[in-house]
């Protein structure tokens, strides 16, 4: 790793898999990841899937799914993948069943009637939920290839920051909290080309 505190191009030894973060460069071009983190939730020799963590829709769950009570759930925009499906990551482990584990005590998915009657139960579970429309998807040798590219690093994803809805620079923040080499990444203008 480098020593140089002005390396904006730090090394990154982490390989993607299943319950990782993957934080997107300064230089990544596409509008859609531009300061994006996307949690993996599965990664294998033919393809991967996440969810951006870090961008939201304004409106509220009971807009988009009929019968769920109201809840203050922010809604994300989880990716370009088939946007106009809900999905949802959750604290409740075992008490929806279907559910996979993914990291930390974090699971996704599981059976969508009884998450519903457990928030209709007690809406203040909502803070154990986070809803997604869409899903960001890579094709076999696809995230490779960009992370060869530099367009992501990855870093352990941890309960806390997944399921935090309220931080203001989530990808400032996990860059920061990667350690001394990524630091100066976070202060990356937005458009350099302004400098």
């Amino acid at each position: 790793m480098s020593s140089d505190f002005f390396d904006l191009n730090p090394d990154n030894a982490l390989a993607p898999a299943r319950g990782r973060l993957l934080v997107s460069g300064p230089y990544l071009t596409d509008p859609y990841f531009h300061r994006t983190v996307v949690l993996l939730c599965e990664h294998d020799e033919e393809g991967s899937f996440g969810f951006v963590l870090n961008r939201f829709i304004d409106t509220s769950i009971a807009d988009i799914m009929e019968n769920m009570p109201p809840l203050l759930s922010r809604v994300s925009i989880g990716g370009p993948v088939q946007s106009g499906n809900l999905y949802y990551l959750h604290t409740l482990g075992p008490r929806i069943e279907g559910s996979v584990s993914v990291v930390d005590g974090i699971h996704m998915g599981g059976d969508f009637e009884q998450l519903r009657n457990v928030l209709a139960t007690d809406p203040k579970l909502s803070k154990h939920v986070r809803f997604f429309v869409g899903y960001c998807g890579w094709g076999q040798d696809q995230l490779n290839k960009e992370l060869n590219e530099r367009a992501w690093l990855i870093t352990p994803a941890s309960k806390r920051r997944v399921m935090n809805t309220k931080v203001s620079d989530m990808w400032g923040d996990t860059l920061r909290d990667m350690g001394k080499p990524f630091a100066p990444l976070a202060n990356f203008p937005e458009d350099p080309s302004l400098n």
